[in-house]
């Protein structure tokens, strides 16, 4: 029987990041979130990937709420 692989903590990092990204750059998602309500959703700790991303360049942040940087949103249309 195949073992079941465990991810790495840089993989388990890069999932939420994902996740997140996805979260705020969905078309019919509102904009901004709060991180209280992207935690909701991505059902875990979002505090490090929200530094992750906002110290990549990739979301604002004011008090509680983060959005997508128009670089982001660009970026996510053109690989569509």
């Amino acid at each position: 029987m195949p073992s079941k692989r465990t991810l790495s903590p840089a993989e388990e990092d890069g999932q939420t990041d994902n996740a997140v990204m996805a979260l705020l750059l969905y078309s019919d998602s509102q904009r901004p979130w709060s991180r209280d309500e992207i935690e909701r959703e991505i059902g875990s700790d979002t505090h490090d990937s929200l530094a992750r991303l906002y110290g990549a360049g990739l979301i604002h942040r004011l008090k509680r709420f983060v959005w997508p940087t128009r670089a982001a949103v660009m970026a996510d249309e053109i690989s569509a």
